[in-house]
């Protein structure tokens, strides 16, 4: 389920912080680079970009947005929404056939 954080309050770098899954390491790279081009679209400009191009994570930055998309088992692994664990969380509409359900979980180890 994707996780959206304001970290306004707690944060000096940025004020949002998004966390989404992807199945693949295929979706991950497919996820960045539409997340990449909806943000260019929106006038929204890219500062940086990491992890990209191993399939396991990648993070985009927007300055007031930072978006972590990882690999289901790596972001179990590193729940990086635990060290946010007092900031807000948004609301956030996913469509049902866009999260991960438990019977999805077909992942042995990273």
């Amino acid at each position: 389920m994707p996780v959206l954080l304001d970290v306004s309050g707690q944060a000096s770098y940025t004020d949002f912080i998004a966390v989404v899954s992807a199945r693949s390491d295929r979706q991950v790279e497919a996820i960045t680079d539409n997340v990449s081009s909806v943000m260019r679209a929106r006038g929204c400009q890219l500062i940086g970009r990491e992890g990209t191009g191993n399939g396991r994570w990648a993070l985009l930055d927007f300055g007031d947005v930072i978006v972590h998309v990882f690999y289901h088992p790596v972001r179990e692994f590193y729940d990086i929404e635990s060290l946010w664990i007092d900031a807000p969380r948004v609301t956030v509409q996913v469509p049902p056939e866009a999260t991960l359900s438990q019977s999805d979980v077909l992942y042995d180890t990273l």
